[in-house]
């Protein structure tokens, strides 16, 4: 699996959402999602800006380019 594959799931796993209402969200394919996460398909640059937007991060961040933000203290 990829930088971008796992960062992908590291950010669905943090917003508590399945990969189902994940693809809703970013309004594609449950299965195209499902293929993203698992590293098998890589998404266009529309897609990316969807993810970036949905999830709250940069897409240097999605990329693996940069580091995802430290979610250790939220709440505090």
């Amino acid at each position: 699996m990829g930088k971008f594959s796992e960062n992908l799931k590291t950010c669905r796993k943090r917003l508590h959402v399945s990969q189902e209402v994940a693809a809703v969200n970013c309004k594609i394919a449950y299965t195209t999602y499902r293929r993203y996460e698992s590293g098998d398909r890589e998404p266009g640059l529309s897609t990316l800006c969807a993810f970036a937007d949905y999830f709250g991060v940069t897409l240097d961040q999605l990329a693996g380019r940069e580091p995802l933000p430290d979610t250790t203290d939220e709440g505090a």
